[in-house]
């Protein structure tokens, strides 16, 4: 039997933020296990590439002279300028994997984030909290890739950043990954059923057909249907 409902079979843009450490790409990364209709749009950058950074996956990584040339150009859906390095969103490929129903996930600063609310405010947004800022704290220095000036500086933001939460749609705290994960995939399947996603309600000749079956007057006796 078909559905009773057919669905816009449009993907969900979906966008991503918190603070430095707050666990973003590690919730990210285990969303796409559990979920398989999930595209992540890379990020591009012009900061320097790490010892951890997978070029092409991490971010695609640009010289600040090549970023802005692609400014220029029109390149980016959104762009932010993040202590002292550009992070951009292309566009390229987006637009298409929405078309093919596929949810698509930006991972981006907020900034950024604010930027994309503009140009399209259904687009989910959610904001990743880490569980304290004494554990964010301890995540940032356990990364072992900052000076003690730039923990300094990211740990500043994040209390700046934190500020911007009731922007967003959603807020989960990442105090444990496999519950992270799953709130939010459960809101990801949640937007899927709101009732502005339906396209049309079909009413078709077997609903008429029950119709009949259940008022015809055989169906009945006097202490039950039958």
């Amino acid at each position: 039997m078909s559905n009773i409902i057919k669905t816009k079979e449009k993907g969900n843009l979906i966008v991503i933020s918190g603070p430095s450490g707050a666990g973003k790409g590690t919730v990210i990364k285990e969303l796409m296990n559990i979920n398989d209709n999930i595209w992540l749009s890379i990020s591009m950058t012009s900061r320097a590439i790490r010892s951890n950074d997978i070029a092409g996956e991490t971010y695609f990584f640009v010289s600040r002279e090549e970023f802005e040339d692609r400014i220029e150009n029109g390149v980016f859906l959104e762009y932010a300028e993040y202590n002292g390095n550009y992070y951009g969103t292309p566009k390229d490929k987006i637009v298409d994997k929405l078309n093919e129903g596929i949810d698509v996930v930006l991972e981006i600063e907020i900034q950024g984030a604010l930027k994309v609310k503009e140009l399209v405010p259904d687009a989910i947004f959610i904001f990743i909290l880490p569980p304290s800022m004494n554990e964010l704290k301890k995540r940032l220095v356990g990364r072992g890739t900052d000076s003690r000036e730039k923990i300094l500086d990211r740990f500043t933001t994040a209390y700046r950043e934190i500020n911007e939460v009731t922007k967003y749609n959603y807020v989960v705290v990442n105090d444990d990954i496999d519950m992270a994960v799953n709130k939010v995939n459960s809101i990801l399947l949640a937007e899927r059923c709101r009732v502005d996603r339906i396209e049309e309600v079909y009413l078709n000749n077997m609903e008429e057909e029950i119709h009949e079956l259940l008022v015809d007057k055989e169906l009945y006796n006097e202490d039950r249907v039958i």
